[in-house]
């Protein structure tokens, strides 16, 4: 029997560079579908089944910053956003919106290939592993709750909406208090890759979690920088 091959939806209006992508994600055994706009894209990402969407962020017919917000509104799979755009604001909006990652135009193929693949097998073993791991249903410091079997953050009662990676950044952080983790390593944990990651990432995703669970993000309690090395999380 043939193996089932693994479908990625481009949501992508240069022509050329959709077309680029298709090509080597499908020498890589990869089902590439390919929409050049992005209202119909959304509709596909909402009623198909996808492993991962890789989101332009200029789109004609809605844009991508909506389109990335109305997808994880709805379905939980990897979002990797592709973007000509270089301005930090755009990389932390998109983030913000619960994509997973991001990439710049222009890149390698070989560099696309690998983001792709790296977040695809990290979803994969999240999902296959998140009914078999034996974790504690929450974690409770007092002002700050965390709930694993939910997803659910609470700030002196107040549920706090976290994306996904956010949520996985805080779990992580703080199922291991005041041991220190650098860039590198919470990237390697959260995202799954170490070849070709960005770790401003890593800085983004802390600095939007101190702005949601953090009394003054400016003098964090709980997620604590270590100048040089990382971050810590004090209980």
């Amino acid at each position: 029997m043939a193996e089932t091959k693994q479908r990625i939806l481009i949501i992508e209006d240069d022509c050329d560079i959709a077309a680029l992508e298709k090509d080597y994600l499908e020498i890589n055994n990869f089902e590439v579908v390919i929409e050049n706009n992005g209202l119909t894209g959304m509709e596909r990402a909402l009623k198909e089944q996808f492993a991962l969407v890789l989101l332009d962020l200029m789109l004609p017919g809605k844009d991508g910053m909506t389109i990335c917000r109305n997808i994880r509104e709805k379905v939980d799979i990897p979002i990797l956003m592709v973007t000509a755009r270089i301005e930090d604001v755009d990389k932390v909006r998109g983030l913000g919106l619960g994509a997973d990652d991001y990439i710049t135009k222009p890149f390698s193929p070989a560099e696309l290939t690998a983001r792709v693949k790296s977040h695809i097998s990290r979803y994969t073993r999240l999902t296959k592993n998140s009914g078999s791991q034996k974790k504690p249903d929450e974690l409770d410091f007092g002002d700050l709750r965390i709930n694993y079997a939910t997803h659910q953050v609470f700030v002196d009662d107040n549920k706090i909406t976290l994306a996904r990676k956010e949520f996985e950044l805080l779990y992580f952080l703080a199922s291991n208090t005041e041991i220190v983790f650098s860039k590198e390593q919470l990237y390697d944990k959260i995202w799954g890759e170490n070849m070709y990651g960005d770790m401003k990432t890593v800085a983004v995703h802390i600095k939007r979690l101190r702005e949601k669970i953090e009394k003054n993000p400016c003098e964090p309690l709980h997620i604590q920088t270590i100048w040089g090395t990382g971050y810590k999380f004090i209980a």
